[in-house]
């Protein structure tokens, strides 16, 4: 509202007096603005991971026991509630959170620091033509790093649920494998990760990017309100996950049985690795694919939407985007 001033002694007049402009917020850059992208990232990844764990704990004893397992993920629940108490639900919630927590800092923000890296070395339009490529590449570089961050605590969540009497939490598991078997123990599957994690974020990435440009091709994004984006990125996110779950299942039941025990002595984690793929086949490297699906579908929906929130809640909203 306009401020008006006392009359004037010689005129009598009102004076108004001029609505001072608000100057709008500047957009990060730099690392201000990449750290907000690896805090959103962070937050999503931790929230929906953290929140699915109970589907995550069964997904794996599926995986790990499917003689026992063996009347899908309602069948799997009911059978870990009976024989060990709802509380078994919540094994490994501790590194789960804190392991993607990690993870999700590196992934997204990672993803964004690569994709502009790609613009500044072959120039946006080059970029833009070959944008699929810039899609791949950027979110596995990405994924390489998280993974450093993350295999330690992914080490540590499927010792907990593949053992319930293994330890009692996150700290005393984190501090079992590590005297017990030192810095090999956190990265014995530091492979299989990388197997299954490349391929499924590179998948997870390119498809949301597909499909979210699918759908601003038809409606202008500036015209959407907030809620209206938000669901746009939860649909193209799930389509997302289910893809990318496809893709990585084969090397997410290897990662759970490489790491349920430590192999014999002498042998390579490459050996251990060829005898279990020959030893599921393609049959068993499915196993859980049902409770998978459900799981990362609603994983990568919640991620890409909390993580476009808090873009916009903390202004990191200064990304390139590559779609013409």
């Amino acid at each position: 509202m306009a401020s008006t001033t006392p009359p004037s002694p010689s005129t009598g007049l009102v004076l108004q007096q001029a609505p001072v402009p608000t100057k709008a917020p500047e957009k990060p850059t730099g690392l201000a603005l990449y750290s907000r992208y690896a805090f959103a990232g962070a937050v999503c990844c931790a929230v929906t991971h953290g929140a699915l764990t109970p589907v995550d704990v069964v997904k794996t004893r599926i995986q790990l026991d499917p003689k026992t397992y063996n009347n899908g993920m309602i069948g799997g629940f009911r059978k870990v509630i009976a024989s060990e108490g709802a509380a078994a639900l919540l094994t490994g919630v501790g590194p789960t959170f804190a392991g993607y927590f990690l993870q999700g800092a590196f992934k997204f923000g990672g993803y964004e620091f690569f994709k502009q890296q790609s613009i500044n070395l072959l120039g946006y339009e080059t970029a833009s033509n070959n944008r699929t490529a810039v899609y791949l590449a950027s979110s596995a570089a990405a994924e390489f790093f998280a993974d450093i961050a993350l295999c330690p605590l992914e080490a540590t969540r499927i010792r907990l649920v593949s053992e319930p009497t293994f330890a009692n939490g996150l700290l005393s598991g984190f501090g079992k494998i590590a005297k017990n078997e030192g810095l090999s123990g956190f990265y014995s599957g530091f492979g299989p990760i990388l197997f299954k994690q490349v391929p499924y974020t590179m998948a997870k990435f390119v498809v949301y990017e597909k499909v979210a440009e699918a759908v601003y091709s038809k409606v202008d994004k500036s015209t959407l309100s907030d809620a209206a984006q938000t669901g746009v990125n939860l649909g193209a996110g799930l389509i997302a996950g289910f893809a990318a779950a496809l893709v990585s299942q084969p090397a997410d039941t290897m990662l759970s049985k490489i790491n349920k025990t430590k192999g014999a002595p002498g042998e390579s984690t490459t050996s251990r690795l060829f005898n279990i793929a020959k030893e599921l086949g393609i049959r068993g490297s499915y196993t859980g694919i049902g409770a998978r699906l459900f799981l990362v579908g609603l994983i990568t929906a919640g991620q890409f939407s909390i993580y476009g929130d808090i873009k916009k809640a903390t202004n990191a909203t200064g990304g390139v985007e590559l779609a013409k």
